[in-house]
């Protein structure tokens, strides 16, 4: 009889690290999770975060370049049983001498000045070198020019290490331009083409790829033609290659279009079938064609539909820039139909600006002013993988536009929220960000919650910002609140004035602006801290300012409340050097809700009046 055995149930391998990873919750004050988590190691802003993020990949790098370079310090094998597929590469050249074979092993290995120069050689001796290996060679530069590959950059490095930094920085722009120099007449790409005793569709297509990859968008399309003029056929990768260099070729938009009209026309006489990214180089050069790319983008549509291709993100992220970029936003309905294919799809990599479309969305709704449209994006953006389209920089950037149009259009409760949701677990809020809060937190009437948004402004790095400093201050000063928040404000003002004075040798003082050090006296002021405002108040002589009305009236009022004459009548005198109208009425104020002693009465009355203000203020008495 015969056993069936049950069918042993598949499992996904990461079914596993799935569940886990639902189960967990995200900290919102963590930061990202590619940081240690170490509060030294960990960012303050988004500058901060790119540095860190860019010296851990160069940390990869160098651990590499460590292997590659060094491959004798690890040729232990510990690993039982060894795996070779996760071992160290030779990347030594084992074959010697001048030949065909040795050709092919450093084209394998990018060595580009090293097979170069086996290729001239093998000319010389009149060795012949076959077709496939002249077009592997052509293949290595057009990729990377006349200049040398990245192995080759390092090891150059480090046979170079004492170099002066003049002569490094040298070297890096004519490295510079030598990515370029395809573009150049007589370099090596084109002079070996030029004796090539046979060439074949792939050696054109090569060439043209190549030259429009280092900008030499002309003599690419030369090339094509001397590509149909052989009866050669280009490839589908050439083709979008060329069409990609349309808007270098004309200046005319109806001309561009005319011409990438014509390259797809070839396609179809050459039997040539287009693929995503073909129809994403059209709607890329329609980007480049004003209306006529919007008037001619939805047929693209609809020939990609016919042929049954799926966008990608970055034939999303090219509609959005034709129909919104440059001309006046009224209307949301394309963003909408583009967020109701992509707001419930997971999508994965096939064209370079897919990165893009997620930024490009939300400023989109941004310039529209649009929070639904905003939300839908958000909630597209979150749906799969599509999250990792983002990388350090665009995250920040997407949640930075998010958070802007938070505070412009929400509820300040809703714009709280996010904010303690998303910083710094999920972006870095810039200044524009603080300053759209601070209008928010205006506009809502919640000015209590400054301080506590100042602390976060310290935490950031931003407290040296002067526009920041000003917008703060303007609304702790503007109007007067309960004396706890008052007392908060004055901490505030306190960390401010910090800034202005001197801290060491690495920390250069900001400078004092008339309206911030008034700001400051008022805040000190309506806090009870006399001393403390008189001691900015005597700054504006140092600085040449003149204090407001309301910043003196401030000042007295506080002395008169912590009844203070000595510094109500240093007002007064500090008025009345600076020429100042409200001099006579600060004067007579004090002589009537002050108990002054003698001593304090001849002070007051000695003081000198400049002629001008004492006019000028009996006059506004007579009126």
């Amino acid at each position: 009889e015969e056993i069936v055995l049950p069918r042993r149930k598949t499992w996904d391998k990461l079914a596993v690290l799935q569940t886990l990873a639902s189960t967990v919750n995200r900290d919102p004050t963590a930061a990202h999770y590619m940081f240690q988590d170490d509060p030294f190691l960990m960012p303050r802003n988004a500058a901060n975060s790119r540095l860190y993020s860019l010296s851990k990949e160069s940390g990869r790098n160098a651990a590499k370049y460590i292997i590659k370079n060094f491959p004798q310090y690890f040729d232990k094998t510990f690993a039982e049983p060894n795996v070779p597929c996760l071992m160290p590469e030779s990347l030594t050249p084992q074959t010697e001498g001048v030949s065909e074979e040795a050709l092919k092993e450093r084209i394998q290995l990018r060595r580009v000045k090293e097979s170069v120069d086996m290729f001239d050689q093998l000319v010389q001796a009149g060795t012949p070198v076959s077709l496939e290996t002249t077009n592997s060679l052509l293949d290595l530069l057009c990729f990377y020019g006349d200049g040398e590959s990245a192995l080759e950059k390092e090891e150059e490095g480090k046979e170079d290490l004492e170099e002066s930094e003049v002569h490094k920085a040298c070297s890096s722009f004519i490295y510079l331009i030598h990515s370029r120099s395809i573009s150049r007449e007589n370099n090596h790409a084109e002079r070996i083409f030029k004796i090539m005793p046979e060439r074949n569709a792939h050696s054109y297509c090569t060439m043209i790829r190549g030259m429009v990859k280092h900008g030499a968008s002309s003599k690419a399309y030369d090339m094509y033609i001397d590509l149909l003029n052989e009866r050669h056929k280009a490839d589908v990768h050439t083709f979008n290659a060329l069409i990609g260099a349309v808007p270098y070729l004309k200046e005319r938009f109806a001309e561009r279009w005319e011409l990438a009209k014509d390259f797809l026309t070839h396609m179809a006489q050459q039997e040539v079938q287009p693929n995503l990214l073909t129809f994403n180089a059209v709607l890329k050069t329609l980007r480049r064609c004003g209306g006529v790319g919007r008037s001619v983008s939805v047929l693209v549509l609809k020939e990609m539909e016919a042929l049954d291709i799926e966008p990608s993100l970055a034939t999303y992220n090219h509609l959005l820039y034709i129909f919104y970029r440059g001309v006046d936003l009224h209307s949301s309905g394309i963003i909408s139909e583009v967020l109701d294919d992509v707001e419930n799809r997971s999508f994965t990599p096939q064209d370079p600006d897919d990165a893009s479309f997620f930024t490009t969305a939300m400023q989109t709704c941004c310039d529209l002013k649009d929070i639904k449209l905003a939300y839908r994006l958000n909630k597209a953006m979150e749906k799969g993988d599509n999250w990792k389209f983002l990388d350090m920089d665009r995250l920040n950037g997407y949640w930075s536009k998010f958070f802007s149009l938070l505070c412009m259009m929400e509820q300040i409760e809703v714009v709280l929220k996010w904010y303690r949701q998303m910083s710094p677990s999920l972006f870095y809020p810039t200044p524009k960000n603080i300053l759209d809060l601070l209008q928010a937190l205006d506009a809502a009437n919640q000015l209590d919650m400054i301080s506590s948004v100042w602390e976060d402004v310290k935490q950031l790095g931003f407290s040296r910002r002067q526009e920041l400093l000003e917008e703060f201050l303007s609304l702790m000063s503007r109007d007067e609140h309960p004396d706890e928040i008052q007392l908060a404000f004055a901490k505030c003002a306190e960390d401010i004035k910090a800034l202005h004075e001197p801290a060491g040798r690495e920390q250069v003082p900001l400078e004092w602006t008339g309206s911030a050090l008034g700001s400051v006296v008022v805040l000190f002021s309506r806090a009870g801290r006399t001393q403390d405002a008189w001691n900015m108040m005597k700054h504006f002589q140092q600085i040449n300012r003149i204090p407001t009305d309301k910043v003196m009236d401030e000042f007295w009022t506080c002395a008169k409340q912590t009844n203070c004459p000595d510094e109500a009548i240093e007002l007064v005198k500090l008025a009345a050097s600076l020429g100042l109208p409200a001099s006579q009425r600060l004067k007579c104020r004090t002589e009537e809700e002050f108990e002054l002693s003698e001593t304090q009465k001849k002070t007051l009355e000695s003081i000198k009046w400049d002629s001008d203000s004492s006019d000028s203020d009996s006059d506004s008495d007579r009126e």
